[in-house]
């Protein structure tokens, strides 16, 4: 944490241009959480910003503008992009971190270019390879910690031992599972199951310093089988999107199935807190965004559709990890499991 920011005031940054949805949405999820104990850095072209932004309202004491001059397309090539365009919003974002200036940077811009900023600016922890992108979800005992979800798509198994190791002290430090259990996902339980890459992270994660479980099959995600799942960034992307289609799709023939007659309303009447207490935790917009993990400072990945509600918790999602002190947690937890991992300068939370 930079000398003389205070958890009682975190200021995030936030990228005003990405996304899908242009800046008035996400200028709309700023308003709705910005207050004295939030303060969000809106990045990007003022004069795409401010006409979305109220001319008086209390509001504005806590929103600043902190100007970028281009924005990275999902087209360009994410670490060219970095070092080329210094002037984007996702450049400019992630320097604010690296420089202590922000606490935190939350965009719903090009994931590439985010996984490359992190990566050539904010820097990532000592020995850890290569930064992964968590998400959390629900399970029959409790949450559960899934990596990678996208930020790399070729994997080696080094990386899927990284993987393990920051998931485990992830769950330990910010879930507070007292002794995280770590499968591997793959196409059988079996040890031996899987293609060359899952046979030889297999191995590492089995002789690695935490509990690893074994191969858990993708229909165990939910099932309690393991606190943190570990995969590589491809297999993992393909999993989340599958799961997601798939809770949206069966809640819209319930809501069909439902009001089909007369009995069948009274039952959707009847079942209705239930069901939403499943969309809720299966909506990938209630967390609103994803951990970069493995850096050294906080970055938070959304949905490139995001709405206005998804940014809006995205920035409660971040202003609570840095509340909890997640990142200084963190590397104090990889101290205990990744052999080498020596403190150094302080975490950015």
């Amino acid at each position: 944490m930079s000398e003389g920011m205070s958890v009682d005031k975190v200021t995030l940054a936030l990228d005003a241009e990405g996304g899908d949805r242009g800046p008035a949405e996400i200028i709309s999820g700023a308003l709705q959480v910005a207050g004295p104990e939030l303060h969000v850095r809106l990045v990007g072209r003022p004069e795409h910003i401010r006409p979305y932004l109220p001319r008086e309202a209390p509001v504005l004491d806590f929103i600043g503008v902190e100007a970028a001059g281009s924005v990275i397309s999902f087209h360009e090539e994410p670490a060219w992009a970095v070092r080329n365009k210094p002037d984007s919003s996702i450049a400019v974002g992630a320097r604010l971190v690296a420089h202590g200036a922000a606490q935190g940077f939350v965009s719903a811009g090009s994931t590439g270019a985010m996984v490359a900023a992190g990566l050539l600016l904010v820097k990532r922890i000592k020995q850890v390879k290569r930064p992964a992108i968590l998400v959390v979800l629900p399970g029959e005992g409790g949450p559960v910690a899934m990596l990678d979800v996208g930020a790399n798509a070729d994997c080696r198994a080094e990386y899927l031992l990284d993987f393990g190791l920051m998931g485990s002290a992830f769950a330990h430090a910010a879930l507070d599972v007292a002794v995280p259990r770590v499968g591997l996902l793959n196409i059988g339980e079996e040890e031996g199951k899987g293609n060359e890459l899952s046979r030889v992270a297999h191995g590492l994660l089995a002789g690695a310093p935490i509990h690893f479980v074994g191969n858990v099959e993708g229909r165990d995600l939910f099932a309690g089988k393991a606190d943190v799942v570990v995969t590589d960034g491809f297999t993992g992307n393909v999993a989340l999107k599958l799961l997601e289609g798939t809770a949206g799709y069966l809640l819209g023939r319930v809501r069909e199935a439902a009001a089909v007659n007369a009995r069948s309303k009274l039952g959707g009447l009847l079942l209705r807190p239930t069901l939403r207490g499943v969309k809720q935790a299966l909506d990938p917009e209630a967390y609103g965004g994803s951990y970069l993990l493995g850096l050294r400072g906080l970055l938070i990945i959304c949905h490139g559709a995001s709405s206005s509600r998804a940014i809006a918790n995205a920035l409660t999602f971040g202003a609570k990890a840095v509340r909890n002190g997640v990142l200084t947690r963190l590397e104090a937890e990889l101290g205990r499991v990744m052999p080498g991992v020596a403190p150094g300068p302080p975490l950015r939370d």
